[in-house]
């Protein structure tokens, strides 16, 4: 998976192809689909859900641009895949998920799997998570109409927010928002498909 869907379509970061070949993926997704767990698609988990394309999350992982130093906020734990690959390479990740079953799962998924650097929070991901801000970055796994003004508050300074964007009713972009000190440099990385962000 690593040099045929990763390295081979431009993910270059070292450090995220070591973690997208570190974790187990087939623990995050239901026992009927584990034999699918290194295919580059999407898969559904519980509450109508997915677990994204090895190829979306190590793209997200590597437009982060993380340090082991790096505190991460995710919004949009899921299963606890995406969270489990950015603690491979972050210092620490907090995770956050609006679905109370997929808190619970996420929390068994990433137990089992032996990560200790990742707290899975219950709440509304659209309002970050003040409390532990700022993030070195922040990583949102579903589709924004718009950049949250809250999630670029909970930056330090050059900050990075990878986020997909609505940009029109059938299209949705990723976006690289990053904190300077006049305001934000938006990036676009290409055309991806998300789920809705919804604000409890």
């Amino acid at each position: 998976m690593v040099e045929r869907d990763l390295a081979a379509r431009g993910i270059t970061d070292e450090a995220v192809l070591d973690a997208m070949g570190t974790v187990p993926r087939e623990l995050f997704v239901s026992e009927g689909l584990q034999r699918c767990a290194y295919d580059d698609r999407p898969l559904p988990i519980e509450s109508h859900q997915t677990i994204s394309q090895p190829f979306i999350v190590a793209l997200m992982a590597e437009a982060a641009e993380l340090t082991p130093a790096s505190r991460v906020l995710e919004v949009g734990a899921g299963s606890g895949y995406g969270a489990a690959v950015l603690s491979r390479v972050a210092a620490h990740v907090w995770t956050i998920e609006r679905h109370e079953n997929l808190v619970e799962s996420a929390r068994a998924n990433l137990a089992e799997a032996g990560y200790d650097n990742v707290t899975v929070v219950h709440g509304d991901g659209t309002r970050g998570l003040s409390e532990h801000a700022p993030f070195d970055a922040i990583v949102v796994t579903a589709g924004a109409h718009e950049v949250p003004s809250a999630l670029v508050d909970q930056l330090v300074d050059g900050g990075r927010l990878v986020i997909p964007v609505d940009r029109d009713v059938a299209s949705q972009e990723l976006v690289r928002v990053r904190r300077v000190a006049d305001g934000v440099v938006e990036e676009a990385l290409g055309g991806v498909r998300f789920v809705p962000l919804i604000a409890d």
